[in-house]
């Protein structure tokens, strides 16, 4: 299969990439556009250190083949904060002491971003199931629920 030219849309910026046969958006985002928030980890999709949202649906970046989505839009952790300021999530995370070693926290963010945007009044269960295919080794997950929930009610005061 020969290497071809794709177009992303990347944290609302457009941008063409070279896609060699089996490159990862997860490569073509730290590589090439320099984006190294999603973290390489396990590369098997199973510990999320790498999600990004592709067409706003959380995904571990390490197994999109980048040649399959061409003409897509992806949010990494590098287009979240608006104009340098952390959003709700961002900021429940910081306040509520939800990082530790930080390996973890795009991932988590990503997830958090998808699940509130589609559900933006989640149970415990609900965060809960959203970042069950990520990874934390040093929090508990008890802060990150914490903060994903915080983070709920603090954008449900500001469209109030």
């Amino acid at each position: 299969m020969p290497s071809r030219i794709v177009t992303l849309t990347v944290n609302d910026a457009d941008h063409e990439l070279i896609a060699t046969p089996g490159l990862t958006l997860l490569a073509a985002l730290r590589d090439a556009l320099g984006l190294t928030a999603a973290k390489r980890g396990c590369a098997q999709g199973t510990c999320g250190s790498c999600v990004v949202l592709l067409d706003e649906r959380a995904v571990p970046a390490c197994l999109v083949p980048v040649e399959t989505v061409d003409g897509a839009a992806v949010r990494t952790l590098e287009g979240v904060a608006a104009g340098g300021e952390l959003d709700e999530v961002q900021s429940a995370f910081l306040d509520g002491f939800a990082t530790q070693c930080g390996f973890c926290t795009s991932g988590m963010i990503m997830a958090a971003e998808a699940l509130l945007a589609d559900n933006p009044s989640p149970s415990r269960q609900d965060v809960v199931e959203a970042i069950s295919g990520n990874v934390c080794r040093c929090t508990g997950y008890e802060p990150i629920v914490a903060a994903v929930l915080d983070a709920a009610r603090r954008r449900a005061g500001r469209t109030a």
